[in-house]
């Protein structure tokens, strides 16, 4: 890395061109580190869409392309930071003094430059020493007064730390030959092995981990011993996309666990094992009292033309909590597997994507040149359905995008398209 005048000058006069073209023509030119001014263009370029509060701060330094692809977003940066702002408050109310943060697998630090602002000191803990002075110069460019970074590997750090409020990890999910880990106690570095040394230092640990990892298997692990409790799991999405779950460890004890289904402002939580009910007499009572007479010996899909199709964000998708949601947002299923709701209004508040169902079709021929007359593209998914979402598109002869979307599903044994609009 050289940030010499020169190169600061020809980063700032090329901040908004393509690197590709630069590359090319400016290969060799003297007294310019164009590898690295290349880096941080392309780094500032990806900030601007990921994170703008640091592409908005003169002076940071960037790491490579790939860094900044997988690095946090601003999103769920800053739900991190709003649920650490919660533990900290917590344990101020409970215990007074100040509030201290620890990040043991600091990178490139986006997770703690937002988490940092929340408590009165900041510990980023980096291996790489590297990293760890570039991080440290970004922190002061952020305003972290409050930040210090330490270059150690954390699990030679944490014996000799001492009390803190908060201890944040974000382990490796690949193994020493870059394979994908698919369990908690196969991330490096090990949390579950560190876990009682954290927990006797700690008033909560938090983990963000990849929303591939079964919840259960998850909670399983880390439980194992009865010293630690997991107390909340967070399935963060953003763009409908499950970015990261997130998990907060407490001390063994008594208490519940709540779950957190987030999708950028959406949040849907509730109790682990919470069950309910829907009214007796309320929307999806209604609507599958409807489905059932059609089923029985009607038309299905006469009986859903008209009405609201609810579908449920990635983060509800991978919690799995089907039954519940129904009940909270009086909703009727509309299969058993497709995961899928219908009702005769739009549900306020609903964590997902609502659409009007204009028309409804078997993939009879002649039904479908019906319901699809005139329509040339549409975007086009299924849910239980024989077809994949581009082998349907493909028989529909249609072109992705546009305003319609086209939602392949069963119902009462019966292949089903519903064609849909934004209300």
């Amino acid at each position: 890395m050289t940030k010499t005048t020169d190169t600061a000058a020809f980063i700032a006069a090329h901040i908004d061109e393509d690197v590709r073209r630069l590359a090319l023509k400016y290969q060799g030119t003297e007294g310019v580190d164009l590898k690295f001014a290349l880096q941080q263009i392309a780094g500032r370029q990806t900030a601007r869409r990921k994170l703008p509060s640091w592409a908005a701060t003169e002076g940071l330094t960037y790491p490579p392309h790939l860094s900044m692809e997988q690095c946090s977003s601003e999103q769920t940066a800053r739900y991190k930071a709003s649920v650490a702002r919660r533990i900290a408050e917590q344990a101020v109310a409970e215990n007074g003094g100040g509030t201290v943060l620890t990040d043991l697998t600091g990178g490139l630090g986006v997770d703690f430059s937002f988490m940092a602002r929340e408590f009165g000191r900041a510990v980023y803990v980096e291996r790489d020493a590297h990293l760890c002075a570039i991080a440290g110069d970004n922190f002061r460019r952020l305003g972290l007064d409050n930040a210090c970074t330490v270059c150690a590997d954390c699990t030679d750090y944490l014996p000799g730390s001492g009390r803190v409020t908060l201890f944040y990890a974000d382990p490796a999910r690949r193994d020493s030959n870059g394979a994908r880990t698919y369990a908690i106690s196969d991330c490096t570095p090990d949390i579950v092995r560190m876990m009682p040394v954290m927990l006797g230092k700690a008033e909560a640990v938090m983990v963000k981990l990849s929303p591939m990892l079964d919840i259960s298997q998850t909670i399983r692990e880390v439980e194992q011993g009865g010293e630690a409790r997991v107390s909340e799991v967070h399935i963060v999405s953003a763009g409908n996309e499950c970015k990261e779950m997130l998990v907060v460890i407490r001390r063994g004890g008594s208490g519940g666990r709540r779950i957190f289904c987030v999708n950028g402002d959406s949040v849907f939580g509730y109790d682990d094992g919470e069950t309910a009910e829907p009214p007796a007499t309320g929307e999806a009572s209604r609507c599958a009292a409807l489905l059932a007479e059609a089923a029985a010996g009607g038309s299905v899909a006469d009986a859903l033309r008209g009405l609201w199709l609810h579908v449920p964000d990635a983060s509800v998708m991978k919690a799995g909590c089907f039954g519940l949601l129904a009940a909270r947002q009086d909703v009727a299923a509309l299969g058993k597997n497709s995961h899928m709701f219908v009702s005769g209004r739009a549900s306020d508040g609903f964590p997902g994507r609502t659409f009007r169902i204009k028309d409804a079709a078997t993939m009879n021929r002649k039904e479908l040149r019906r319901a699809l007359g005139g329509t040339e593209k549409a975007n086009v998914a299924v849910r239980n359905f024989p077809l994949t979402a581009d082998a349907l598109r493909k028989r529909l002869r249609l072109k992705d995008g546009g305003d319609t979307y086209i939602f392949g599903t069963t119902v009462a044994g019966e292949h089903l398209l519903l064609i849909c609009g934004k209300p």
